[in-house]
């Protein structure tokens, strides 16, 4: 679930905030915006688990994070997570060269080639992290509905790029683990020798003409050379990946395209183009551009076409939840949520539309607990801090609404206001109990970054 709308505000104050700060900003560098979705994050853990696996990583402990931005760019930070660019997904051509670049990003996750800051960021928001990295300190996050927070800093920055680059050796050693991991996955690792292709004639390129993964991840020709001698020995290098994956593949750039670049969808695919990744980029657009009945009628043809596939139902629920059709939504996430129950991201928006649907305590009770169970599954996730503070003030339970609140901040890194609130629960609460224990880690959380 995309989630872009919401923060046409935010991202207007966002913007002049930092017009103000960094005037070279105003002057064309793009805005990075954090992206959560459970279908493109679903889809490349799958074709990815493998070759976690093969690192010696537990899968489930290894992030992707997407990050709204043209540029070809993927990177490694605080931990085991992985940032890739929306653009570079819309520059692959197959699945192979999206697993190729995230193989060699595994690389470095296990050559130890981590980013690594000063602050630490165990316990810190995705957009706090990119934030961080950027050079902004901490990322202006709004714990509102949107799933694409804006992070405000050029992602074109001399400071950036080098905060980001890996020398020639690590570049190196990530491409000859990744063949390694591919070869013990027994994947074809001819898509990242494809990816590269398609980044060599960068190499000659002035300097402000070259893409940031070129420039954060340094290609030389002998690099290049022993990367291919090694894939042409691979036994795997003809071998196809699953027709599965391939329409995995188009739905997922249908998808970003429809939300990301709506007026293109109609260039790209034709009247002609009757492909269900055509329909859901034509859905999205439709969306996209506020075709309110087109765009609600077009969700409907394709949840009854494919009744058993939850995106097309959560994608239903989005458009109809924010057009305002709050309550006809419900059904749409209840559905999604039944046909992929362990999705935590799902659930938070199921959570949103049935706060929002009411104030009836049993309905607010029942949010409340969608959301516990996708914290589980989403321990940085800000939002769900703010949505169980918003269910918790409409149950007239304060002290829990603080707490989350003081949750909420900690992850935004806004130490402060989070001690202060932290601080009022253990003024009130009786010492030793779970809700006074968890107000005081949290201060004791904050004592320890601050030393």
């Amino acid at each position: 679930m995309i989630r872009l709308k919401d923060n046409i505000k935010t991202l207007f104050l966002a913007f002049m905030l930092v017009c103000m700060v960094f005037p070279a900003f105003a002057q064309g560098r793009p805005a990075l915006n954090i992206i959560r979705d459970e279908e493109i994050e679903s889809v490349i853990r799958e074709w990815t688990s493998p070759i976690f696996e093969a690192a010696g990583l537990d899968p489930k402990a290894v992030n992707i994070i997407l990050v709204q931005n043209n540029a070809l760019n993927a990177f490694v930070a605080g931990g085991s997570n992985i940032f890739i660019y929306t653009g570079l997904i819309e520059a692959t051509d197959n699945p192979g060269e999206l697993i190729g670049v995230i193989a060699h990003e595994t690389g470095h996750i296990s050559g130890g080639h981590l980013i690594k800051t000063r602050d630490a960021l165990e316990r810190a928001s995705y957009e706090s992290i990119l934030g961080t990295i950027l050079g902004v300190g901490a990322a202006i996050a709004t714990g509102d509905s949107g799933a694409a927070t804006a992070i405000a800093a050029g992602s074109n920055s001399v400071a950036q790029r080098r905060f980001l680059a890996h020398s020639r050796v690590q570049e190196s050693s990530a491409d000859q683990a990744a063949l390694t991991y591919m070869q013990k996955a027994k994947m074809n690792p001819s898509g990242l020798s494809s990816f590269m292709d398609k980044l060599k004639a960068e190499i000659y390129r002035p300097y402000d003409q070259q893409s940031e993964y070129v420039l954060t991840h340094p290609l030389v020709e002998n690099r290049i050379t022993a990367l291919n001698e090694r894939i042409e020995e691979s036994p795997y290098k003809a071998q196809p990946f699953p027709e599965k994956w391939k329409k995995q593949h188009a739905l997922i750039k249908a998808k970003l395209m429809g939300f990301i670049n709506p007026e293109q969808v109609s260039w790209t695919y034709d009247l002609t183009d009757r492909s269900t990744a055509a329909y859901y980029a034509k859905t999205i657009a439709s969306y996209r551009m506020n075709l309110v009945e087109e765009a609600i009628d077009l969700a409907s043809n394709l949840v009854k076409s494919h009744p058993q596939n939850p995106y097309f139902h959560e994608l239903k629920g989005q458009i109809l939840f924010e057009f305002g059709r709050v309550q006809e939504s419900v059904p749409s996430y209840q559905k999604a949520v039944e046909l992929l129950p362990d999705s935590g991201l799902i659930r938070i928006a199921l959570a949103h539309a049935l706060i929002e649907s009411g104030s009836d305590p049993q309905t607010l009770r029942g949010a409340i607990k969608h959301l516990e169970f996708a914290i589980k599954d989403e321990p940085r996730s800000s939002r769900i801090h703010r949505l169980l503070a918003t269910a918790y003030g409409r149950l007239n339970d304060d002290t829990m609404a603080k707490l989350h609140l003081a949750e909420e901040a900690v992850l935004q890194r806004r130490y402060d206001y989070a001690k202060a609130t932290a601080s009022t629960i253990l003024q009130s609460e009786k010492q030793g109990s779970v809700i006074w224990t968890r107000a005081q880690d949290i201060i004791s959380f904050i004592d320890k970054q601050k030393t």
